[in-house]
């Protein structure tokens, strides 16, 4: 495990992130995280500096964006001693959900939660693996103000600054480790 008091190199870890180009489709450089968690250095130093960004605060659960803040979102519960709650694509979790439908570039998504993840008044935070334009994001900060919870903060291991998804969420606390301009 890393330190937690020491700041972490970001500049280092962005070596430890494989950059693809032509992926998904031609055009898109996409940044690649698998090679920053493998690296059990990197992974530990980045699950520290989120939870040094959260740790005086009062966080009672963290949430998962499926599929990759299923990645950052236990890790990041343990380290705060908080739970985590996992934010689902649809028919995937057992008991009653509550749903949010979003606008997609071209169609739509849907999220859910379980209606009991989450009791009002509990302090929130989010964790996805990227920031890009923010509807995934935007979507579940929805659903958690709709069951009573409170952001406490937004967090991502990688922002695409480029795209300003961080504009959407001016009044939370949005916390990123890794930013890329282009």
């Amino acid at each position: 495990m890393s330190n937690p008091q020491e700041p972490v190199n970001t500049e280092e870890l962005k070596k430890l992130v494989r950059t693809v180009v032509d992926f998904p489709k031609p055009g898109i450089l996409f940044y690649d995280i698998t090679t920053l968690l493998k690296d059990k250095t990197g992974f530990a130093q980045m699950i520290d500096a989120l939870a040094a960004h959260y740790i005086e605060r009062k966080v009672d659960v963290v949430l998962g964006i499926e599929a990759r803040g299923f990645i950052f979102g236990p890790a990041l519960a343990y380290r705060l001693n908080a739970g985590f709650v996992p934010v689902r694509k649809p028919k995937k979790l057992p008991a009653p959900v509550a749903r949010v439908t979003y606008d997609l570039e071209y169609g739509s998504d849907t999220l859910e939660m379980h209606l009991d993840a989450i009791v009002p008044g509990q302090n929130v935070v989010i964790v996805d693996d990227l920031l890009a334009t923010g509807g995934t994001m935007e979507a579940t900060v929805k659903l958690v103000k709709e069951m009573g919870g409170k952001i406490a903060g937004i967090a991502f291991a990688v922002e695409l600054d480029f795209l300003k998804g961080r504009d959407r969420f001016k009044e939370y606390d949005v916390f990123s480790l890794l930013h890329y301009s282009e």
